[in-house]
């Protein structure tokens, strides 16, 4: 065993390994990682959305606020990733709206502070 491997806790990834993962990698895993989250909240992962128990507008709309924020931020680094992320942004974005009871204004709902109005 190293020397450096026995002062890491178990099961710690070393300090290494994440210096190891592109940028682009680890800003595509972090959208990822909020649209899956922001889905779930919506209820998108359950047969009715309207009825789901994880389905919390709140939630949501920190979430798909957070991605915008991070999509928008790092556009000009992610390259080939930066359509299909800010695709499925704007498909957050648009489910949020059909799911409010009272939708927001334009330019008012999760994240459009950051990529402008979606209709």
């Amino acid at each position: 065993m190293s020397h450096n491997a026995a002062e890491q806790p178990q099961n710690s990834p070393e300090p290494r390994e994440l210096g190891d993962i592109p940028s682009v990698e680890v800003i595509s895993r972090s959208a990822l990682m909020l649209m899956s989250a922001a889905a779930e909240r919506l209820g998108l992962a359950s047969p009715d959305p309207d009825t789901s128990p994880q389905r919390d507008l709140d939630e949501a709309r920190r979430l798909i606020t957070a991605l915008a924020g991070l999509v928008t931020a790092s556009a000009e680094y992610l390259g080939a990733h930066a359509g299909p992320l800010r695709d499925g942004l704007q498909s957050l974005q648009k489910a949020f709206r059909e799911s409010s009871a009272v939708p927001d204004a334009p330019g008012q709902g999760p994240g459009e502070k950051y990529t402008g109005p979606v209709h």
